[in-house]
């Protein structure tokens, strides 16, 4: 393995034991012969004892202070320019709930050398699978195009060789240096979703490929819906302003990421949540006013 320095780099508010159990299993990497890991985490204004906790038991690990308002794609944008700053050979982003399997990185970079054997610079992204159903989380993504339809669809990793895909999940990602000196940053116009799929697709742009490491490299489970703007028992007006907040759709970020990456179908998509979300909440308020109806209807 061709000698490499490797930041690996991190974001969490108020998940200190998710953050620590993460920190934990990449510590007990294996076969990281020639590699030096440096692990940038940024706390984004934790309340639980996030930093303290990991400065007491990882003291090496780069603590950078966030104010509460960077959320997932500010936050490693954080850790990424720090790191960017002094200059590695590779970085890698790790979401905090994530748990690597205990070769996952070196797994990462045989499969990042055998690609510059072959004179490929590819960014190499680790698929997860839920611990509790085994089912594809995330990983790989590919983008569909047909008609006035366009869907991004995850990659089930293959067994025992590389797949092709448009961008990425952030949550297991190998980004060799060349990859970030041309695209550079995740973008700071996205505060929390986005910029991991963004960064992927601007790197397919700029000339370098996307795969799949051979199969899983982790475990993380899916974020639930319930409380969030895709659960349709909620009001309205709850899923209205959780549509709009951060960690929902905000326009000018959906707007952005459309026009970018959409093509001439962006318009369409543009106005998409809006108008399901509206939609959808009309139609499950007459679904839920079906049975009074019918109650009243026979109790007269």
């Amino acid at each position: 393995m061709l000698c490499r320095r490797v930041a690996v780099l991190m974001t969490s508010f108020n998940r200190r034991e998710f953050t620590l159990r993460s920190l934990r299993a990449l510590d007990a990497q294996r076969g990281l012969e020639g590699l030096a890991v440096s692990v940038f985490l940024v706390d984004d204004g934790s309340t639980d004892g996030t930093s303290g906790a990991v400065a007491a038991e990882f003291p090496t690990v780069r603590v950078l202070r966030g104010d509460g308002t960077l959320y997932w794609n500010r936050g490693m944008r954080m850790a990424f320019e720090a790191a960017l700053c002094e200059g590695f050979d590779a970085y890698v982003l790790l979401n905090d709930d994530t748990m690597l399997c205990e070769d996952a990185v070196r797994r990462l970079a045989d499969a990042c050398a055998a690609l510059d054997i072959e004179g490929k610079t590819a960014i190499v992204v680790g698929s997860t699978r839920s611990a509790e159903s085994g089912v594809l989380s995330y990983g790989g993504i590919r983008v569909r195009r047909q008609g006035l339809q366009i869907s991004f669809e995850k990659v089930p990793p293959h067994a025992e060789r590389l797949l092709e895909c448009d961008t990425m999940n952030g949550n297991i990602v190998w980004i060799p240096a060349a990859v970030a000196q041309k695209v550079g940053n995740l973008d700071a116009r996205f505060h929390h979703h986005f910029g991991d799929l963004d960064y992927g697709l601007r790197a397919q742009r700029a000339g370098f490929s996307v795969v799949a490491a051979p199969g899983y490299l982790g475990t993380c489970g899916n974020n639930a819906i319930q409380g969030t703007w895709r659960d349709t028992t909620l009001p309205l007006a709850k899923r209205w302003k959780s549509l709009l907040g951060p960690k929902g759709q905000p326009p000018r970020e959906w707007l952005l990421f459309t026009r970018r990456h959409y093509g001439w179908r962006w318009p369409l998509y543009a106005c998409s949540p809006y108008v399901k979300t509206l939609v959808s909440s009309l139609l499950a308020g007459g679904r839920r006013m079906a049975p009074m109806h019918e109650t009243k209807s026979a109790e007269n």
